[in-house]
């Protein structure tokens, strides 16, 4: 049977040696921003690193890597405006970092405790906090949006999700309000080529997921996520577009994902160890520190200085989370509800007079 065909361009400006292959965006020759992106870029790596061995030593539970996807979380969390409310995925941490989020807080989440979605930043305080399930995060963004429109604000909501969340119904019905309703509602799709152990040719036969846009009536195109410039470029233009009513946009950022899909994962089991090596060829943070050593702004001294200074902020991070103390017992069910129901109120004395005996303690009044 014919397919028809349709042609979307996928935005790439740095070869993976970080060569410029065509002209540049006017705005590339700021190298104080893309010196300030790389920064970011470095700090949540080496966050990501320090994340991981956490996990591998108990300190806190399944964590997701964001290896390989840095510069799709630092491109959309530098653009977005502090009003603009961010509905996250659970690989997002590059986003929430550039939101303000504290990487404190971001390990008290990964360790289970609820203050890690207080978001202490006022950047951050109307920002959802991390959405495991797959693809509800898109149908609460389109929530968003919704209200933003009603009240005319301009304001944009975004949502990102990785390529396996795109064959969720909740992804599609998203889609469809955001398009039936011109929502200001940017939808980021991290591409990093695995839904798990599933890879993304088998998970849907259309040639990019970016199309799925048009079937609900609005723009989509592909950029080359591993390249910051790009990503950078496509995600100013996104968040404009839908800040000033001319509807919803979808990008998909095609990257890699080096790591595991979370510490509960070992990806060796399933992929080619050829094809993630070709990968690490291709990786975001080495592309752009090529481009800004070749135009002369960065240099070995500079990048040693960096990695010392990032070292540094994330193990105050660390000392942060140690010093946090132990939740509240209460605290797993005191968000479930805005308020607690009067049924359900035996149920809580039950959970505070229990958390207090073990304790050695008195018993809740």
């Amino acid at each position: 049977m014919a397919h028809n065909k349709v042609d979307l361009s996928c935005t790439r400006y740095l070869s993976p040696d970080g060569q410029a292959l065509s002209e540049l965006p006017a705005w590339a020759d700021d190298f104080n921003l893309l010196t300030r992106l790389y920064r970011q870029m470095v700090l949540t790596r080496l966050f990501d690193q320090k994340a991981v061995a956490l996990q591998r030593t108990g300190r806190i539970g399944t964590y997701a890597p964001t290896l390989g996807q840095e510069a799709i979380g630092v491109a959309v969390g530098s653009l977005m405006q502090p009003e603009d409310v961010l509905i996250p995925y659970y690989r997002d941490t590059a986003v929430q970092l550039m939101r303000g989020v504290r990487m404190e807080e971001i390990l008290l989440y990964w360790g289970g405790d609820e203050r890690g979605s207080d978001f202490a930043e006022p950047s951050a305080a109307e920002d959802f906090p991390i959405c495991v399930p797959i693809a509800t995060q898109a149908l609460h963004a389109c929530g968003v949006a919704s209200a933003f429109k009603i009240r005319g604000e301009h304001r944009v909501a975004v949502t990102t999700c990785g390529d396996g969340a795109t064959s969720k119904g909740d992804f599609l019905e998203a889609l469809n309000v955001a398009g039936a309703w011109q929502l200001p509602v940017v939808f980021v799709i991290n591409n990093n080529q695995w839904a798990i152990s599933v890879p993304r040719r088998i998970q849907c036969a259309a040639p990019t997921l970016a199309q799925k846009a048009i079937g609900a009536g609005f723009h989509g195109e592909q950029v080359d996520g591993n390249d910051m410039l790009a990503v950078y470029d496509r995600v100013q233009i996104a968040l404009e577009r839908a800040r000033h009513g001319k509807g919803p946009v979808l990008l998909e950022c095609v990257s890699y994902r080096l790591g595991d899909h979370t510490t509960a994962d070992d990806a060796t089991r399933y992929r080619p160890a050829d094809e993630v090596k070709q990968a690490w060829l291709e990786e975001p943070v080495k592309r752009l520190q090529r481009f800004l050593a070749g135009q002369g702004v960065w240099n070995e001294g500079r990048e040693q200085a960096l990695i010392a200074e990032c070292q540094a902020r994330v193990q105050g991070a660390v000392d942060h989370f140690d010093a946090a103390g132990n939740q509240s017992p209460e605290s797993v069910i005191d968000h479930v509800y805005a308020q607690w129901p009067a049924a359900l109120a035996e149920q809580r004395e039950w959970l505070l007079e229990r958390a207090a005996r073990r304790a050695g303690g008195p018993a809740h009044e």
